[in-house]
């Protein structure tokens, strides 16, 4: 394990599904996770997150052991967007603040909330029903409301698969960009060889475990 390692796993198993001898994650890139369905891909992210528990062998966030720290304090720290993020009652604005809010983190301005609404391309009113978003919009404000967080760690799954490709590549460089310029270390699922080919400072490949 080396000092720039984010994570590092040895020796992982979880259920049938995944099996890592070793795997290091360095701190302060963009990895991108690819491989088949049922390879594993969202199962390891729960496990970074402490989502889900280990089967056999340790994880290590930042040379910490992962089962030794509070798990909301360390989701606090490295958070998931999964493929279909929470979205709360109310307004899109009610749904940035509660993020603030349950993180104990300052409040912003609406400039900031409409700041970063533009980054992602979600070109709506603050007091727009977030309920009536399309699952693509939901997606994209619940990666608005990440970015307003700035954690150390962005656990990705899929994050603009509802995006045709050209977006996709806006929202992105934005978002990256943007978690770069406070330090963040990106970790995300795609299925987009254009993305991660582009983005990716490193990319790994899960196999599906043979039954």
């Amino acid at each position: 394990m080396e000092k720039t390692d984010m994570f590092y796993l040895k020796d992982v198993s979880y259920k049938d599904i995944i099996q890592l001898k070793e795997l290091k994650i360095g701190e302060g890139i963009v990895t991108c996770i690819v491989g088949q369905s049922g390879a594993g891909k969202t199962s390891l992210l729960r496990l970074l997150n402490r989502m889900n528990n280990l089967n056999g062998g340790q994880i290590f966030y930042k040379g910490e052991l992962l089962e030794t720290i509070e798990p909301v304090a360390h989701r606090r720290k490295v958070m998931m967007l999964s493929q279909t993020p929470l979205i709360f009652p109310g307004s899109i604005e009610a749904n940035l603040q509660i993020g603030l809010d349950f993180s104990e983190k300052t409040s912003v301005t609406k400039e900031e909330f409409k700041r970063v609404l533009h980054i992602v391309m979600l070109d709506k009113r603050l007091d727009d029903d977030a309920e009536k978003l399309s699952g693509g919009e939901k997606q994209r404000l619940a990666m608005s409301r990440m970015l307003l967080l700035k954690p150390e760690v962005y656990l990705l799954d899929e994050p603009t698969s509802a995006l045709d490709e050209e977006s996709e590549m806006i929202v992105m460089n934005r978002f990256i960009e943007e978690a770069g310029s406070n330090q963040g270390t990106i970790i995300m699922i795609t299925h987009s060889k254009m993305l991660a080919e582009r983005y990716a400072d490193e990319i790994i490949t899960l196999q599906k475990q043979k039954q």
